[in-house]
C-alpha cells in the first residue's frame, strides 16, 4: 500500500513539530501539509525546519483548504474551535481525521458525531496505546471490584497545560463509570475545597497538578477496606501520542465513515 500523505494542524506547536518528525520516521507515512492559525509568524516556513529535521519543502499554510485534495488525511492537536473546523472540512472531502485535542463543549463533541458521518474520525483524549491499555484495564477494574472502592483520579502536567481535568483523566473517568455502569456527569467531582463532608459512596474523583515540564502523569487508583489498588502511566516523551496518532491513522484509512476511538484502533472494545 502506497504511503499515507497526512497534513499536521497547528504544525509550528510543540506536538504539530513533534508529529512532523514522527511522520518523516515512519516508512508508511509521508508529509503533504503543515497547517497553522493565518495569523502566526510561523506561516511560509518550512514544517522541516522547524521540527529540526532540516527543509523538506513543506512550508506551513494557514488556508487548509488549498491542500485538503492533496492528502488522504489530518492529523489534529490543536484547539476545539479549529477542530470542529478541520471536521468539517475532512467531512466534505472525505478525509480521515485524528483527533488528539481535549477540552471540547458537548456542542463541539456533536458538530464532530455530525461530521464522522461522511468522514472517518478517529478522537481520543490521549493517543498513546499505554494509555489506552491503562484505560481498558480502568474499566475492568472498575468492573470487577464493587462499590466498597472508591475510584480517584490524579493527574499532573506540564505548566504551559490550558485545560483540566485532563483530556486523558476525564477519558479514564469515563471508562471508570462505564466499568461500573453509571454515568460519569452525575458521579464526578473535580474539586474539593473546604468544608466538603464525607467523601459520597459511588463518586469518582478528580484531582489536577500543574507544574515544570511534565509531559503527563496519570494514576487511577481503587480505595477499599484495607487495600488498596493503583493504575499507573508515566509518559516522557510526546513521541509517544504522535507514534498513537499516527498508528490511529493508519488504522483509519481502511475503515467506513464513523466516529472511532483509540479503543477501535487497539481491538480493547471487549476487553
Amino acid at each position: 500500500m502506497s504511503e499515507m500523505r497526512l497534513m499536521v494542524a497547528g504544525a509550528g506547536g510543540r506536538m504539530g513539530r513533534t508529529l512532523v518528525k514522527a511522520i518523516a520516521d515512519n516508512k508508511n507515512t509521508k508529509l503533504a501539509g503543515a497547517l497553522e492559525d493565518a495569523r502566526s509568524p510561523l506561516i511560509g516556513w518550512d514544517a522541516g525546519t522547524l521540527a529540526g529535521l532540516g527543509e523538506n519543502h513543506v512550508k506551513l499554510t494557514g488556508d487548509p483548504a488549498k491542500i485538503i485534495d492533496q492528502v488522504d488525511g489530518i492529523v489534529d492537536f490543536t484547539i476545539p474551535a479549529a477542530t470542529v473546523a478541520y471536521a468539517t472540512l475532512a467531512a466534505r472531502a472525505k478525509k480521515v481525521h485524528v483527533i488528539g485535542t481535549t477540552g471540547l463543549s458537548a456542542e463541539d463533541e456533536a458538530k464532530i458525531a455530525e461530521a464522522a458521518k461522511t468522514a472517518v474520525i478517529v478522537k481520543s483524549g490521549n493517543m498513546s496505546l499505554g494509555v489506552n491499555l491503562l484505560a481498558a484495564l480502568t474499566r475492568r477494574v472498575a468492573k470487577t471490584l464493587d462499590a466498597a472502592f472508591d475510584i480517584e483520579i490524579l493527574e499532573m502536567h506540564h505548566n504551559q497545560k490550558i485545560d483540566a481535568p485532563s483530556g486523558t483523566a476525564l477519558m479514564l473517568g469515563r471508562m471508570a463509570a462505564e466499568g461500573r455502569a453509571v454515568a460519569l456527569d452525575k458521579r464526578a467531582v473535580k474539586s474539593r475545597e473546604g468544608h466538603t463532608g464525607a467523601r459520597k459512596a459511588g463518586d469518582i474523583g478528580f484531582a489536577t497538578l500543574r507544574g515544570g515540564t511534565v509531559v503527563g502523569e496519570h494514576h487511577v487508583i481503587f480505595a477499599g477496606p484495607a487495600e488498596r489498588i493503583e493504575l499507573a502511566h508515566k509518559a516522557e516523551d510526546r513521541m509517544i501520542f504522535a507514534s498513537g496518532a499516527l498508528h490511529a491513522a493508519l488504522w483509519a484509512r481502511n475503515q467506513k465513515p464513523g466516529l472511532y476511538s483509540m479503543t477501535d484502533v487497539l481491538g480493547l472494545k471487549d476487553f
